[in-house]
């Protein structure tokens, strides 16, 4: 298939007549041929015919010859079927060029015509035609796989491994189910299929095996029409064109596409890794498909061959929609002898009820219909079925699921060494230096533990050694860990169910410090030291000497809460007064998340006395620091050992250095203000449409989005926001909420999170907002 431009230049009848006659010496008759490309019919007077196939401004001389010599190569090394045959012109060239009298230049082809009906006009198709194809595009796999010409290197709107660039032309489709599945189809080729692409077999590849571009009869191949769009992929995605092609309108599409699996694979054997991205990549041209019809039905919808296969290809996805991707594989792979998603481990329910047998019930479980998680990578997460889901609140995996330079340095280092602080090896100070070069040059003395948790406990134990007091400050709605003294510091946790209800001796709760529902919401530029001073009124009410204040830069567990300029600032001065120390707890926020800064208290313009990392440090695996001045560092020392077994262990360093190094290499900081703006901004964009949408707030890639039924009342949407995160999970978007009502949806992605992902959450949001609404 050609671009509209190609089609747009369709010239009269009476040109195309005019080249036949001065560069072919042929005249008759000229008739339009069907389909997306400027191709003519010639019927001369003896009875011979011919096929003018004229170039579309794009196509260079390379690209024709390219275009010539696959077709050459095919049909030398497959006698039983026909392909196109170049007729020369008058002059002995492949290629004709005619200026017309208005000054148009035309360049054309002139072909044999291939007897034989198309795919499509024979219909329904055997067994035995769907085992012919596998049987002809494997030997043509062989065949093209000898060519190598340099315009082969090239890409083009029907690129398979470039589908991705028309997932914006979802937007065009009106109909919100059809929306959904065309949104499901891009997405489950972005997930399942493109990460994997670049680690297959390539060659050169027809590119455009259509039912157009297929000639039969009796139930076998004839021969193969139009290499216009061949060009150098993975070697499957050849199969997966012609599939999704192939199955349309048939009864038992998978069934039948199995057998052309099957004998393909006796003449191309095909790897684990190519059967299991196959269902994903012909949903993908399915949807390349639609998504072209749809853009081009804005431009002309009374075009006469643009539209001839949206309908059907609309019916082949929705009938591949309910599908679990696994199952999918598994039935087209059925004859080849291999299974692209073998089975681990107990299925889901067992694994349910083994685990309500065996582990502790205070540990909840996401979701009202759990998922058993099987794989991850970058961005995303597969369940045992074979379904992504792009994760939206995993600020863990900081740098993408299972990245692989993380992964690599843990595994080189695990083979070497691994062992504890009180041995001398490089990596310890070396990821100590690094971490202290991101942060103030006072910051300059580390501690490294295992979780955030241990983290904050060691924070505070630093601040009472090094104060001599032992009272605290903390914020409203705040957690920070799961000890005993930290549950006793964590309204999140002791206001909440099990809890206590209040703090513990010496805990003493600011105000969070909310511009939408808080005390000083409003005030603009000076709610951040009105906030701030409430601070101040605390420590004057407070009966036990403040050792220091422990606060999150960005309030998580609070709604996602970005406190108002100058917050700090006050808030850090009154502790400061008062003899205590600021201790910023970054386990959530920090590593470049907010775009802006690496850590999110620059964002205030302070410096704390005290900075606790946890989660992203190491990319899931489990480590956190602590990096204070030196002359804290110097009161901790009392003679007491501070040691942590598995703390700054060599491993644990390599995988954090790793991790340094790719936010740098990969420029993830640049990256999260880049998308969280457009992710914020497009949902507030969705705003004016849903009054359920109070506020959308959010710095880089920390986002939050607060539902509430009345926007005067602020009435939260506590449980639509719940209802909005199961029905996200079941478009493919793990999200959660959170805040003190519980009404906040939380956006805390890993940091490789995609432009194209962010278009899919707010189209999906706006979608699901609206289905809510309506119910």
């Amino acid at each position: 298939m050609s671009s509209p431009d190609a089609a747009s230049l369709l010239p009269e009848a009476a040109l195309a007549s005019q080249l036949l006659a001065s560069e072919y010496g042929l005249e008759g008759e000229v008739s339009p041929l069907s389909g997306h490309n400027s191709n003519f019919l010639i019927t001369v007077a003896d009875g011979r015919r011919f096929v003018l196939k004229l170039a579309g401004e794009n196509a260079t001389r390379d690209v024709l010859d390219l275009e010539r010599q696959a077709s050459e190569t095919c049909r030398s090394a497959e006698k039983r079927l026909e392909f196109p045959q170049t007729i020369e012109t008058s002059r002995g060239e492949n290629e004709a060029c005619f200026r017309t009298r208005e000054g148009q230049v035309l360049r054309g082809r002139l072909f044999n015509f291939m007897p034989g009906a198309s795919w499509w006009q024979q219909m329904p198709p055997s067994m035995g035609r769907f085992r012919d194809l596998g049987r002809c595009l494997g030997k043509l796999g062989l065949a093209l796989s000898t060519l190598e010409h340099p315009a082969a290197r090239r890409t083009h709107r029907w690129d398979l491994t470039a589908a991705a660039q028309h997932r914006s032309k979802v937007a065009f489709v009106k109909d919100p189910w059809r929306r959904r599945i065309l949104e499901w189809a891009f997405h489950l080729y972005s997930a399942c299929a493109l990460p994997r692409l670049a680690g297959l077999p390539r060659a050169l590849i027809h590119g455009d095996v259509n039912d157009e571009n297929l000639l039969v009869a009796n139930e076998r191949i004839l021969g193969l029409l139009d290499f216009g769009d061949c060009l150098h992929n993975p070697r499957v995605c050849e199969l997966a064109i012609a599939l999704a092609y192939a199955m349309l309108d048939v009864t038992d599409p998978l069934r039948c596409g199995a057998e052309t699996v099957a004998a393909y694979h006796e003449e191309l054997p095909l790897s684990k890794d190519e059967l299991s991205v196959l269902f994903p990549l012909i949903c993908g041209r399915l949807a390349v498909s639609i998504a072209v019809s749809t853009e081009r039905r804005r431009i002309d919808p009374d075009h006469p061959n643009w539209f001839v296969t949206e309908e059907r290809a609309w019916h082949l996805l929705e009938r591949f929609f309910p599908f679990d991707p696994a199952a999918a594989a598994r039935i087209l792979a059925c004859g080849a002898g291999v299974d692209p998603h073998p089975q681990s481990g107990l299925p889901a329910e067992q694994l349910l009820e083994k685990r309500s047998r065996l582990i502790g019930r205070s540990l909840s479980i996401a979701y009202r219909e759990p998922i058993k998680m099987v794989r991850g990578s970058g961005q995303y997460l597969y369940d045992d079925r074979g379904r992504p889901f792009l994760d939206l609140v995993n600020n863990v995996c900081h740098v993408g699921h299972c990245h692989p330079r993380v992964v690599e340095a843990g595994q080189r280092q695990m083979e070497r060494l691994n062992t504890n602080t009180r041995y001398l090896y490089d990596n310890l100070t070396e990821y100590a230096e690094r971490l202290c070069a991101t942060l103030p040059e006072t910051l300059d003395t580390c501690y490294f533990v295992n979780s955030g948790s241990e983290a904050n406990e060691l924070a505070r134990r630093l601040a009472m050694a090094h104060t001599g007091r032992s009272g605290f400050l903390v914020v409203d709605g705040a957690y920070h860990g799961h000890t005993a003294a930290l549950i006793s510091m964590s309204p999140y946790k002791y206001m909440g169910a099990g809890g206590e209800g209040r703090p513990g001796p010496g805990v003493y709760v600011v105000p969070l410090a909310d511009g939408y529902r808080g005390e000083h919401k409003g005030q603009g530029r000076s709610a951040g030291k009105a906030y701030g001073d409430d601070v101040g009124r605390v420590i004057e009410k407070a009966d036990v000497a403040i050792a220091g204040i422990l606060i999150e830069s960005l309030l998580s567990c609070g709604g996602q809460v970005i406190p108002p300029k100058g917050y700090l600032e006050t808030a850090f001065g009154h502790v400061r007064e008062a003899g205590g120390l600021c201790i910023a707890d970054e386990v959530q926020v920090g590593f470049g998340r907010v775009g802006t800064h690496f850590w999110a208290f620059e964002m205030q313009d302070v410096v704390p006395d005290i900075v606790v990392m946890g989660k992203p440090i190491g990319n899931g695996h489990p480590m956190s620091a602590v990096i204070t001045t030196s002359e804290i560092a110097q009161s901790f020392a009392n003679g007491m050992e501070f040691f942590a077994t598995f703390g700054g262990n060599p491993v644990s360093c390599a995988i954090g250095l790793a991790v340094l190094d790719v936010i740098r290499d990969e420029g993830l900081q640049e990256h999260a203000l880049q998308v969280g703006t457009r992710l914020r901004d497009g949902l507030r964009e969705l705003m004016p449409r849903h009054d359920l949408i109070g506020e959308v707030r959010g710095a880089g890639l920390f986002i939050g989005v607060e539902l509430v039924r009345d926007r005067s009342t602020l009435e939260p949407a506590s449980q639509e926001a719940a209802e909005l995160v199961e029905r996200m999970k079941a478009r493919g978007m793990l999200l959660s909420t959170d805040g003190p009502l519980a009404n906040v949806i939380k956006m805390k992605p890993p940091m490789v999170l995609s432009a194209d992902d962010v278009d899919m959450v707010v189209r999906s949001f706006d979608d699901e907002i609206s289905s809510l609404g309506a119910r």
